[in-house]
């Protein structure tokens, strides 16, 4: 089986290249290539060797993802991107224009064995882990595809797309190794955020691995006390609510940084003023760690919840801002495109017309 380059991450490249009896500084020159000019080929990569982009060209693989298709919004111009792998399979990413910066919304697993009852990612299972590469590749092709143009950078990352992060823990860590590494892609360790739905031993692990780069970490909380959660994601009847908070009170944060907690809103589920006022209680001893987003249910095909009228989901926010406690409605991108939190899932090709 070929090896795609983009799986390494540059001590691996480094190792590579000199194991094939080519100088160390041949790395730098491949991963400026593939990260900083985005090259389509190894024909490009005009600096090395004819023998070594032989060598490249029959021994590795360049791509790992095929584009099938892309929607734009009509109504806030985010771009849902789907992808085919060469298993087959398809995964989703998502661009979110806003004012002042883009940011790209990246898959981590074809599928997702999480369970959120809101989320239609989960319906079909976890398939697989996808590799490094194929992590990577979402922001290389979308880059491709805007140009470099300053307006046309993105300079945010969020694993918030298709599946659970720390789940694929080492792919994961690869990809943000390259995506802030200066000789790779280069972005800012603080532009990069991972959501997590909350799998305690992985997020300790993260923040106690040296080798993982210091980066923004979200927490899918959607309830203010264990039962609500438990019924919601059925990952917290292992891990609970009280030792997930205790573990993000613990954390090590660097200076201006907070956890952002993740609360989706859910018609006659969540969102009361009780559900409102025990969150409340839940953050105000640490407030000044965490922000707090709230994300109204963004609905699918068979789903089982409604969305929050407006004004009520006004009046939670109101609550959590009178009681000092920093929070944002995220009033979802791309919900016209199926692109919005909570809405991307696997899709059959053979359904999509390229």
């Amino acid at each position: 089986m070929k090896v795609n380059l983009k799986n390494f991450n540059l001590k691996e490249l480094e190792n590579f290249v000199v194991e094939k009896g080519w100088q160390k500084f041949r790395a730098k020159q491949i991963a400026k290539w593939l990260y900083k000019k985005k090259a389509s080929s190894y024909d490009e990569m005009t600096d090395l060797s004819k023998d070594i982009r032989n060598y490249l060209k029959e021994n590795t693989e360049f791509n790992a993802l095929e584009l099938v298709m892309y929607q734009q919004s009509k109504i806030d111009g985010s771009i849902k991107f789907l992808w085919k792998l060469k298993d087959g399979n398809t995964i989703e990413t998502v661009l979110i224009n806003e004012k002042n910066h883009k940011t790209l919304c990246v898959s981590t697993q074809v599928g997702c064995a999480v369970g959120c009852k809101f989320c239609f990612t989960t319906k079909d299972g976890l398939i697989r882990n996808l590799e490094t590469a194929e992590i990577v590749e979402q922001y290389i092709n979308v880059q491709r595809f805007l140009g470099d143009e300053e307006e046309n950078r993105i300079s945010n990352i969020v694993y918030m797309g298709m599946g659970e992060p720390l789940a694929n823990y080492e792919n994961v860590k690869k990809s943000v190794q390259i995506f802030t590494h200066p000789d790779m892609v280069g972005l800012s360790h603080r532009k990069i955020t991972i959501s997590s739905s909350g799998i305690l031993h992985q997020i300790k692990r993260m923040y106690e691995d040296k080798e993982f780069p210091e980066v923004k970490l979200a927490v899918s909380l959607n309830a203010s006390n264990q039962d609500q959660r438990a019924f919601l994601m059925p990952i917290s009847q292992t891990n609970t609510l009280q030792d997930l908070m205790d573990l993000l009170r613990s954390i090590p944060l660097k200076p201006g940084w907070r956890i952002t907690l993740e609360y989706v809103l859910i018609k006659g589920v969540n969102d009361s003023e009780q559900d409102a006022k025990r969150l409340v209680n839940l953050l105000k001893k640490d407030k000044h760690r965490f922000k707090v987003n709230l994300i109204p249910f963004n609905p699918y095909p068979s789903a089982e919840f409604e969305r929050p009228e407006e004004e009520r989901v006004l009046k939670f926010e109101k609550i959590l801002w009178d009681n000092n406690i920093a929070t944002f409605i995220r009033w979802s991108k791309g919900r016209d495109i199926d692109a919005a939190c909570g809405q991307l899932r696997k899709k059959a090709v053979d359904l999509i017309n390229v």
